[in-house]
């Protein structure tokens, strides 16, 4: 596996060297584009709008437009920008993990110590898991700064990039219909998440889509002629909706383990 970013976290007056790695990859099948006519692959093309040729990669620069003008932008003048923060996740608060809304979350990466930086990587990783606690830090990679957070867990620390607040929409934008809740409904609702309630395991939740979409390809590909399925989505009318909780109740599940 190879690093997507080197540098270091800062920690008080404590720099660690580490590398970051990405900690997800996709689950969902490699699907090519192609021409419908001759089944050949698409194939993208950058494109130079004057002239309509083709632009080879080393030939293409970054810029700005600047007052009708565009000034042109290489590595140097994006790392001059800001020399420590593209090279230090610098941790500048620490708070509860619980504290932070889910809806910031973006990204996980794997971060792992040079050898230089064993012991005191070592010591921030098991004071995280003390006190239960998580580093706040800001740090630079492809060219834009991004706010994330360093957790702990029993064998790698972890640096999870997150959403800056202006990144996050306004529900004040959406049209939000209400209703009242009558409680005999609330305490049917309750039942049923109680009855539904176990402790997560995330290896019992597998991608069984991506499953079912390869045996069919698997099936087309032998001449079998996949059966058409049909969906109908019902939306109950409200008055319906405590022998809908009802139901849900008799129905026996089996609870997540």
């Amino acid at each position: 596996m190879r690093p997507i970013w080197t540098g270091a976290i800062g920690f008080g007056l404590v720099n660690i060297p580490v590398k970051l790695f990405s900690a997800t990859q996709g689950s969902e099948l490699d699907l090519d584009m192609l021409d419908k006519k001759d089944l050949s692959n698409i194939r993208f093309m950058r494109v130079n709008e004057k002239t309509g040729k083709e632009v080879a990669w080393a030939n293409i620069v970054k810029g700005y437009m600047l007052n009708n003008k565009y000034v042109v932008l290489d590595d140097k003048d994006f790392a001059s920008a800001n020399a420590v923060k593209t090279k230090v996740i610098e941790i500048s608060d620490f708070v509860k993990e619980a504290e932070i809304n889910s809806i910031y979350y973006e990204t996980p990466y794997y971060l792992v110590p040079e050898k230089s930086g064993v012991r005191a990587y070592a010591l921030l990783k098991e004071a995280l898991l003390k006190t239960g606690k998580v580093g706040v830090s800001t740090f630079v990679m492809r060219n834009k700064e991004h706010l994330a957070i360093v957790r702990a867990t029993e064998n790698i620390m972890v640096l999870n990039q997150l959403r800056f607040s202006e990144e996050i929409r306004d529900t004040k934008d959406l049209e939000l219909p209400t209703a009242a809740v009558k409680p005999g409904e609330l305490k049917m609702a309750i039942s049923l998440i109680n009855q539904l309630s176990g402790n997560f395991n995330i290896a019992s939740y597998k991608d069984n889509y991506t499953q079912q979409l390869l045996k069919l390809i698997k099936a087309k590909a032998k001449g079998n002629k996949p059966a058409a399925t049909h969906l109908k989505v019902v939306h109950s009318k409200a008055k319906d909706l405590m022998e809908q909780l009802k139901a849900s109740l008799s129905v026996k599940t089996k609870k997540a383990s």
